[in-house]
């Protein structure tokens, strides 16, 4: 077993995520990521530093950082999240609709470094709404919110 407790610890192909953090069908990315990190006991920017960022993240005119924001990964950044939440790509692919868009921004598969792109959520696949609290603690088994993309 591994214990988190930061990038350093995340290198390297294969590693296995601790705990198992399913995605809520229609969950932005960015949603999935900060469950993660609340389930190892990380603040989410600590968790997002496993990731090289190629853009900032999206901010509202006073400062804040955005609900709706979404995050795209390239192919060594999607199998570092599925490690991490210890879900299969093929279940993260079905559930997260960002999952396996592009960036022009976001290194190619061959340069092996997880890389990620910050978007607004209605850039990428629609609007963004957070789910029900009580949904989410019957699914998950956790209180907790996720965001999610409306259905159109």
């Amino acid at each position: 077993m591994v214990t988190v407790s930061g990038p350093a610890h995340l290198d390297g192909p294969g590693y296995a995520g601790v705990f198992r953090v399913a995605p809520v069908p229609r969950e932005t990315t960015s949603s999935l990521i900060c469950r993660i990190a609340s389930r190892y006991g990380l603040e989410a920017t600590a968790l997002r530093s496993c990731w090289k960022w190629r853009s900032h993240q999206p901010r509202h005119d006073g400062g804040g950082g955005r609900a709706d924001a979404e995050v795209l990964l390239n192919t060594a950044g999607r199998q570092l999240l599925a490690g991490l939440c210890g879900v299969e790509e093929h279940v993260l692919a079905r559930a997260l609709p960002s999952w396996g868009r592009e960036d022009a921004r976001l290194p190619t598969a061959d340069a092996g470094e997880p890389a990620a792109a910050w978007r607004t959520g209605g850039a990428v696949a629609g609007p963004v709404a957070f789910g029900c609290r009580l949904c989410m603690a019957r699914r998950t088994g956790t209180a907790g919110r996720a965001v999610l993309y409306a259905p159109r």
